[in-house]
């Protein structure tokens, strides 16, 4: 298990350099730059443009532009972001926080409806309870996040006023009391509902299907032959197998975290890494943004190496050498 896990780590370093030539190279590659729109007006004529491009290495050839940005990236420095003024691992450090909070909630919330809709439509196949989870999971596959973000406000948070309807944190709330964490709490809730429910559908199917299609094998019919109760044969048996495919995908959600909440946090200006990466898109922050998709590389391919890892511990017939 360690030599393979080695092995995967140094298999890593060839794919994210890679990488980062592309994301590098399309960066580039979009209109405009940091300055576009951003110079002051009173500093705006052409040679002051072009004195400041110069400062920025901006004018330097796409190579050395790139090898400067590497060699940062490599001890750790993303440089800085030219609209909010400061060191770009710092930015994300005051963002990453929030989608950590954000994404945990979702990934529970995934995986507590899954577990329990999936279970039952897999224990009652065919019924009108598998029917009606079937119905809402295509629902759910059917909807674009940003709809059901938008009716989730309009019905939870503007007619009913029960929580609030965008940032992280309520105004004049000081940090560490228990106001602060109620408030924290508040403005999560709502944007991790819709951002857990919406992932729960295909995860639900997985555990229903693998069921049924366990419930037929052979070792089940040999249990119901002994005589085993069938609810120690769901428990005991079916659901133990089936899990395991769900267990797998935790590796997947690593990065799923940090990217799959890009749309959910902006529909609710939410203040976590997805809305700063739309932030650095539409203001052409370069740095910001290449930081956040190496970040988003590396976390996804480190949770592609954390399911195949915890297959073979789920799974004693499977040995990763």
């Amino acid at each position: 298990m360690l030599q393979y896990t080695i092995r995967r780590l140094i298999g890593m370093i060839p794919i994210i350099f890679l990488i980062s030539v592309v994301v590098f190279t399309l960066a580039k590659l979009m209109p405009g730059d940091a300055l576009s729109g951003k110079i002051d007006p009173l500093n705006s004529d052409p040679e002051y443009i072009e004195e400041m491009r110069e400062k920025m290495g901006l004018n330097d050839p796409i190579p050395v532009q790139y090898f400067r940005w590497m060699s940062g990236v490599v001890k750790g420095d993303f440089g800085d972001s030219f609209v909010h003024k400061q060191p770009v691992m710092e930015l994300i450090g005051q963002r990453l926080p929030n989608t950590i909070i954000l994404g945990i909630s979702a990934l529970i919330i995934t995986y507590i409806l899954a577990f329990l809709m999936g279970r039952f439509s897999g224990r009652f196949p065919y019924t009108i309870g598998d029917y009606l989870i079937s119905g809402l999971n295509y629902l759910a596959l059917a909807i674009p996040s940003f709809v059901a973000a938008l009716v989730a406000i309009y019905i939870f948070a503007i007619k009913l006023g029960w929580v609030p309807a965008s940032g992280s944190i309520g105004t004049g709330v000081e940090a560490g009391t228990i106001e602060y964490f109620i408030s924290k709490a508040k403005h999560t809730v709502l944007p991790a509902i819709v951002l857990g429910a919406m992932a729960t559908a295909a995860y639900t199917q997985f555990l229903r299907n693998d069921m049924i299609e366990s419930s037929r094998k052979d070792y089940v019919r040999t249990a119901r032959a002994k005589g085993t109760k069938e609810s120690a044969i769901y428990n005991k048996h079916i659901l133990r197998n089936s899990i395991i495919p769900i267990v797998t995908l935790l590796g997947f959600d690593i990065a799923n975290l940090l990217g799959g909440a890009i749309i959910t946090e902006s529909i609710f200006t939410y203040p976590g890494i997805g809305y700063l990466f739309v932030e650095s898109v539409n203001s052409r922050d370069y740095s910001v943004m290449m930081a956040i998709t190496m970040m988003l590389t590396i976390l996804t391919l480190i949770g592609n190496l954390v399911a195949d890892i915890l297959y073979g511990l789920v799974d004693p017939r499977i040995r990763l050498s």
